[in-house]
């Protein structure tokens, strides 16, 4: 009885919640405690639920989930409370996923760190991208696996069993003592993951990190399908198969866009297809170089998400090692290179490196012929032989219309391989897909790298798919819209606060087709100590997002993201952006992102009343 009344409410919700629980991206920040993402969302969800209050105006209250859809967000959270709900276990430990097969990754991840042992346990069929051979020698994950009848025929085992299911019903799963974490497949979905188990409770950050920086949460769009099956206690029509017609459309426009007729991949988001690309380069390296080491060169202050990732797949695998690559400030990305790959050269080591173009958050860009002769330059081991080339991975988020890679571009002799989050530019913001094209000398690359996204099930979804196809024949139209309306604001904060620094492209720049529509604001400070300064900024970067959300609450916004298709983002990239980038490398300045579509004369009358005020 009371599982109906619970089934019952969410349904109800269902039918009222707020449109952007399914729409939006990106989530705001200024109701938003990362340190309790979804816990303080389910606390008071859980409110309403008791009171029987399911209308959409309570339901808009709620806090902010997760900042960013790809971490998780309002509907995936109420997935797994309902999955605990009816089978007695707590939500925090049911964790759904984009991917049938990351979840399993994230177990072995742990359990390789900790030599702990691992059986996988299946009674019809493992995913179809499993692959045995390529995990052990690749990822280094030990494992064995066993097929069994029903899950009551699961034995004891010394370590971790993952139980995998493929029944569609998740009401009432049979969590046997001998079962540490069941996984059930949803077929087109993804997965749902039951930790099962005090004992196991220690792996649910884990598996909750690898799904926010490896793999995505399963789809608003996707979770809410299968709600309402549970709901309705009824069977759903399995999700098609990716929508071929909108996939050749995107991939012909992303040969289009960036110049290069090479194959395209599309991934559930920018991480994923980083992930993949790593993985991938990774592969090949082991593959025909088994002997040397690996370096993964990438910027501390970059993306907080690249950061993290690159950094925790070097940990993961043997002779693979991070090297710094200072990029911005008082750096030159173009001699931080040369001198990276001289070193490397001398350790006869394979050199990949990571690198954003427009950098983030201080949008610079490099001398880009000095850039080519430092990727192109021959060097020697310390026995005289020829060092292994680079392999460029270029992060084009910020500039997704710039052309790299094609016959005579700046770019086209380098092993270079470029990618870029779907969830900016190409989608305006509807979705978090992201993709990525190399050159003519990528090709063998990029076959690893597309193995590497299929056995992580991280491709995009078929409505990602369509979501792309739609929205990216005006991306680039969109750019220089959008960037208009940026070079004005800049040129308006010049002038109205004149002793502010503010890292913006210059017009030389854009001439090239660098056009972002973002841009850093550094705002001037008071204090007689460094200390004094550094809060007193701190502050004043809050008061100005603080006024603008606040002034103008249709189109300012607190939260992370960029190419969007209307308003204005406002965020603190160390509080945002960077959260896991190490303290000393994070940048405490106010980062905007305009769109082409928003008044931008308010928001020149509000920064004006915030300049008065200061």
């Amino acid at each position: 009885m009371q599982d109906n009344t619970m089934l019952n409410y969410i349904n109800n919700v269902l039918e009222n919640m707020p449109l952007d629980w399914l729409k939006l991206t990106t989530h705001r920040l200024d109701i938003y405690n990362e340190a309790l993402a979804k816990t303080q969302f389910l606390e008071q969800f859980e409110i309403l639920y008791n009171n029987n209050n399911y209308s959409t105006s309570e339901l808009e209250k709620l806090p902010t989930a997760y900042d960013y859809i790809r971490l998780g967000h309002p509907l995936s959270c109420i997935l797994e409370w309902t999955v605990g709900k009816l089978n007695n276990i707590a939500p925090e430990n049911v964790i759904s996923f984009a991917s049938q097969t990351m979840p399993i990754l994230a177990i072995l991840r742990k359990n390789s760190f900790n030599n702990k042992n691992t059986q996988i346990v299946y009674t019809e069929a493992l995913p179809d991208c499993f692959n045995e051979a390529i995990l052990k020698n690749v990822y280094g994950y030990t494992f064995n696996l066993k097929k069994v009848d029903k899950a009551e025929d699961v034995s004891t085992f010394n370590g971790s069993t993952i139980f995998i299911s493929n029944q569609e019903n998740i009401n009432n799963v049979a969590l046997t003592p001998n079962i540490d974490f069941y996984i059930n497949l949803q077929n087109n979905i993804g997965s749902i993951l039951i930790a099962n188990g005090e004992e196991n409770n220690n792996y649910i950050s884990e598996i909750q990190h690898v799904r926010r920086r490896e793999s995505i949460a399963m789809t608003p769009s996707n979770v809410n399908v299968v709600l309402k099956a549970i709901a309705l206690q009824s069977s759903y029509n399995n999700q098609v198969d990716i929508d071929k017609t909108s996939k050749t459309e995107v991939l012909s426009l992303i040969n289009k866009i960036s110049g290069s007729n090479t194959k395209a991949l599309v991934a559930s988001s920018g991480l994923s297809i980083q992930y993949a690309i790593l993985m991938g380069l990774i592969h090949d390296a082991l593959e025909h170089n088994p002997e040397k080491a690996i370096k993964i060169v990438v910027p501390p202050n970059c993306y907080g998400g690249t950061n993290d990732q690159a950094r925790r797949v070097a940990v993961s695998i043997d002779n693979v090692e991070i090297v710094d690559l200072p990029v911005d400030g008082d750096a030159d990305m173009v001699s931080s290179i040369d001198r990276v790959l001289n070193t490397i050269a001398t350790q006869d080591a394979i050199p990949y490196i990571i690198a954003e173009i427009p950098t983030n958050p201080r949008v610079e860009v490099p001398n880009l012929t000095a850039l080519k002769e430092a990727l192109t330059k021959v060097r020697k081991t310390k026995n005289g032989d020829t060092a292994i080339d680079p392999v460029f991975v270029l992060d084009q988020t910020f500039c997704p219309n710039v052309q790299f890679l094609g016959k005579g571009k700046i770019l086209s002799t380098v092993r270079t391989i470029s990618f870029a989050s779907g969830s900016k530019f190409p989608s305006g913001g509807q979705c978090t897909a992201g993709y990525c094209v190399g050159n003519t000398k990528t090709e063998s690359l990029i076959e690893k790298i597309e193995t590497h996204l299929k056995l992580c099930d991280n491709e995009a979804t078929s409505l990602q798919y369509q979501i792309l196809a739609k929205q990216m024949p005006s991306m680039n139209k969109r750019i220089i819209d959008a960037y208009k309306n940026t070079r004005e604001f800049v040129n308006y904060i010049h002038e109205v606060l004149p002793e502010a620094k503010i890292n913006f492209v210059s017009k030389d720049l854009a001439e090239q087709e660098f056009m972002p529509s973002v841009f850093s604001l550094d705002l001037p400070t008071k204090g007689n100590t460094n200390e004094e300064k550094e809060t007193y900024k701190r502050a004043l970067n809050l008061k100005l997002i603080n006024l603008m959300i606040t002034e103008i609450p249709n189109e300012s916004k607190f939260c992370v993201s960029y190419g969007q298709l209307k308003g204005c983002y406002w965020t603190v990239p160390a509080t945002s952006t960077q959260g896991t980038t190490k303290e000393g490398d994070k940048d405490y300045i106010v980062r905007a992102s305009l769109s082409a579509n928003m008044d931008l004369e308010k928001h020149k009358e509000v920064f004006l009343k915030f300049v008065k005020s200061i």
